[in-house]
């Protein structure tokens, strides 16, 4: 049964020392010389970084065969002294690991960090009740300004979370939890059992390189589907590189998301620092927050902290 995301569990807060682990759940390395500064990264941190078997495994554009990259998420996660598990990239893939899996609810939960294809280890994870943060995978790390790097290590080290400033599309204002997502992966998400409960949910959204029209798409099949419209609030990171296709007679981006989400009745904030090409703020699955419409606000509880 789909758990609520007002009670996921946190998994234990990092410390100075933590083992971490990165693997590959998605597509094949490409970015050798990234994947290592952000690894540095994490050992100027403080923390001893191991990489899972696949790390630089191939099969066409996947990071090594589905057994081999479901082996090294289920070493990694049933590892005792393993804190995190830390994806290199996204790409494409991660969902086919999910087929016929089940998280080992036996042992102490680890935090699984990333974002774009990483959806759906987010989603997944909460439908079993436990957190997991929407945050800057391996090789991006390295191009994040220092506040995200920082907002992302406060975070797993129980500090609070500052308030994320864009642009509010109404007056609204609504309370409810966070749940983080790429568009196009979460689209194929839904209906399936790694699809979250929405309920109380303040969806945040990114996405890129899709065209506006394809936008429109999935976002309509939301609406068919009446999920948009169980939603407290929409908050709406960057969609980058979603211009239209040239010489076409097209709607931009931003008037494909306004036409779908502002007839909702909801708080809806654009312009967020989340999302590809540009700063990634971490996002926790969960967290409690305010969205404030009127002053363009994703305000973040901090009595999540346990």
């Amino acid at each position: 049964m789909t758990k609520n995301l007002a009670s996921l569990e946190l998994p234990p807060y990092l410390q100075p020392g933590d083992l971490v682990t990165a693997i590959a759940p998605s597509g094949a390395l490409r970015e050798t010389e990234a994947l290592k500064q952000g690894l540095e990264i994490w050992r100027s941190r403080g923390y001893r970084v191991q990489l899972g078997d696949n790390w630089d495994s191939s099969d066409g554009y996947l990071a090594g065969t589905d057994l081999q990259r479901r082996q090294a998420l289920a070493a990694a996660w049933k590892d005792p002294e393993c804190k995190a598990i830390l994806c290199i990239r996204g790409g494409y893939g991660s969902a086919r690991l999910l087929e016929d899996w089940t998280w080992n609810l036996e042992v102490t939960p680890k935090w699984v960090v990333g974002f774009s294809d990483v959806t759906n280890l987010l989603w997944s994870l909460a439908t079993v009740g436990i957190a997991g943060i929407h945050a800057p995978v391996l090789t991006t790390l390295a191009r994040e300004p220092e506040w995200s790097q920082k907002r992302l290590f406060n975070y797993l080290t129980g500090h609070p979370l500052e308030t994320l400033k864009g642009q509010g599309w109404n007056d609204k204002i609504a309370e409810g939890v966070l749940l983080p997502a790429n568009l196009t992966v979460a689209t194929h998400l839904l209906g399936t059992p790694l699809q979250p409960a929405f309920d109380g949910v303040i969806l945040a959204l990114e996405d890129v390189t899709e065209y506006p029209y394809r936008i429109d798409r999935m976002l309509t099949q939301w609406r068919l589907m009446g999920v948009l419209q169980q939603v407290k609030g929409i908050a709406i990171g960057r969609f980058s590189r979603c211009e239209p296709y040239p010489g076409t007679n097209s709607w931009t981006v931003e008037a494909v998301l306004r036409d779908r989400a502002l007839d909702l009745d909801i708080p809806i904030v654009s312009d967020l620092p989340f999302g590809h090409d540009g700063a990634n703020a971490a996002l926790p699955v969960g967290h409690p927050v305010q969205l404030d419409a009127k002053q363009g606000e994703l305000i973040f509880t901090n009595a999540i902290a346990t």
